[in-house]
């Protein structure tokens, strides 16, 4: 209730750039943003808040709420689960001097009040030509020119530090998606499971590199390494009900990293193809070529049996 109330008062005043955990925004809309922002903007800081959740000041917090809410009822109960601590499984209670409560309903919300006030509104009023896009503590900031983009940075740093929050100095990256310079940086940034980088990609002017969202590695190696834990060629049961138990973890990981484009989640599918060929020669006792066969003949009479062979068939 007390989440209801106060978001109804702070959802309008929140920066259009912000997307995480508000009502009518997600994180494809997120992404799409920051690719968005490449455009005439060749930088970018990775931006990483050290332990941002752990460490928001209650005093600033609270000064941030009441600047929005004045009813006294919503204060109370935001004091209280700000100053509530933690009982231990030893039995030991732990008072809690910083941050938001864990897994609490109105955690989100808090946090985004308090980047709203420390990051959002600093940005707009005093970097209003650079874009940026937050998702929850996740940000991406566009810059011009190599030196814009150091500049920006050390302006953050100085800004998170009276907000008595630091960033992290080995996550937080400045990133040459497609300048020009003599120094070494990455070329490419993570965000909310995507990869951007640079791509050739063909135009009705010919080939022209531009900023284009992957799956990430790291999204890849913890999809495999989900199906690795399933061992799925050790199951002993039928196709048919092989597909029933995969397809809802097929189906979201799809639907999450195909909604632009779907090319590149090849491997991924191809790696899980595998696994299901690997199943065959368990199940019926083939060869590799025949449980090939075995396969691909499922896959002519039933192509929507699982839902990433409409991407990459067997």
């Amino acid at each position: 209730m007390v989440k209801t109330h106060l978001e109804r008062m702070v959802e309008p005043l929140f920066s259009d750039n912000s997307f995480g955990y508000r009502p009518g925004r997600n994180c494809h809309q997120a992404v799409e943003k920051a690719l968005q922002n490449t455009f005439g903007h060749d930088w970018a800081i990775d931006l990483d808040i050290k332990s941002f959740f752990d460490k928001i000041d209650h005093e600033l917090l609270m000064k941030a709420v009441r600047n929005y809410c004045k009813d006294h009822w919503v204060l109370m109960y935001i004091e209280r689960w700000l100053n509530a601590g933690t009982l231990q499984r030893d039995g030991t209670y732990v008072d809690r001097l910083t941050g938001t409560p864990q897994g609490g309903v109105i955690s989100p919300l808090l946090a985004n009040i308090f980047l709203h006030v420390a990051f959002d509104k600093w940005m707009e009023n005093y970097h209003p030509e650079k874009p940026f896009v937050r998702y929850a503590d996740d940000i991406v900031i566009h810059c011009r020119t190599e030196k814009q983009t150091q500049y920006v940075l050390s302006q953050i740093q100085q800004r998170l530090s009276e907000c008595k929050l630091s960033i992290h100095p080995q996550k937080t990256r400045i990133v040459n998606l497609n300048g020009i310079t003599h120094n070494k940086y990455p070329r490419s940034l993570d965000f909310l499971g995507f990869t951007l980088h640079p791509w050739w990609c063909k135009t009705g002017k010919g080939y022209r590199v531009m900023i284009t969202s992957f799956i990430s590695s790291k999204s890849v190696s913890k999809a495999l390494d989900k199906f690795n834990k399933l061992r799925i060629h050790k199951w002993r049961k039928s196709i048919e009900s092989l597909a029933v138990e995969l397809n809802p973890i097929i189906r979201g990981i799809k639907n999450y990293y195909c909604k632009f484009w779907s090319e590149h989640t090849h491997y991924l599918w191809w790696q899980l193809n595998e696994r299901l060929l690997k199943w065959v020669q368990w199940e019926k006792g083939l060869y590799k070529k025949a449980a090939l066969r075995w396969l691909r003949n499922k896959y002519r009479h039933n192509p929507r049996l699982f839902p990433h062979w409409e991407l990459v068939y067997p």
